[in-house]
């Protein structure tokens, strides 16, 4: 899905630009290119694009598209309403994602989300990615920062005992930070020796699923260093069925 930033944007309206009308589509004309024959702005459709392509968007990350949303949640919401997907907003940590919806009698819609399978590294470090910025958040810290030797050694404190291969296990880490870098969880340059924790992990990664990546790497898949856990993070497949991350007051 590609859009000219050249074009013109052609708009008659009997409304005012951004007026939030169930009926605005209806009386007004938006065209990016011939044959054009979409309802949102070029604004609002970077908006849409962005929260496809992103398990994520935050104010820090996407600040245009941050405020484009937030001046009108609704069109944006309904056309993700129309892919089977709601938008989730958490204007305090300023972040939004999608997340599937689930019919009211039961079943599946089709889904265009999936569920990721993180290494048992990346998983150790969603949890202390998550315990550190409750950590700081609880001590009055609005921004949380780890150093990539913590992340290691973190890592590396939890190797079973029995895996004796450590610069294996230790390629397996660089390669978790990486990973969790490239998600938008760590930002920063790849290869920083310092990193800035996005607000998202308090929002994709809520206290119940906390609670099960803590349960799993107590459990015996801990002593397979290879093991992986598909997380059901906000934003993939599997939070069908599940509580919505964003009104639970224990995610925070």
């Amino acid at each position: 899905m590609s859009i000219d930033d050249t074009s013109s944007a052609i708009e008659t309206t009997a409304f005012p630009t951004g007026c939030d009308d169930p009926e605005r589509e209806l009386t007004s004309s938006v065209s990016l290119f011939e044959g054009d024959e979409g309802g949102l702005e070029l604004p609002q459709r970077r908006v849409l694009v962005a929260l496809l392509k992103q398990r994520f968007i935050t104010a820090q990350s996407h600040p245009k598209e941050w405020k484009t949303l937030m001046a009108n949640p609704r069109l944006i919401r309904s056309r993700l309403n129309d892919m089977f997907l709601d938008l989730h907003l958490d204007a305090g940590r300023e972040v939004a994602y999608k997340r599937q919806v689930v019919p009211e009698g039961g079943g599946r819609f089709p889904t265009l989300l999936h569920d990721t399978a993180w290494s048992r590294e990346e998983t150790i470090l969603l949890v202390y990615l998550r315990t550190r910025s409750r950590s700081e958040e609880v001590a009055g810290t609005s921004r949380t920062y780890v150093d990539r030797q913590d992340m290691l050694e973190h890592v590396a404190t939890l190797r079973p005992a029995h895996a004796t291969d450590h610069a294996a296990d230790g390629r397996r880490a660089i390669k978790a930070i990486e990973s969790l870098n490239r998600a938008g969880l760590l930002i920063g340059a790849s290869t920083a020796d310092r990193f800035e924790v996005s607000p998202a992990i308090d929002v994709v990664l809520p206290l119940e699923r906390l609670q099960d990546l803590l349960r799993w790497l107590k459990t015996q898949h801990s002593s397979d260093p290879t093991a992986e856990f598909t997380v059901s993070l906000a934003g993939s497949s599997s939070d069908l069925g599940t509580s919505d991350p964003l009104s639970d007051e224990d995610a925070s």
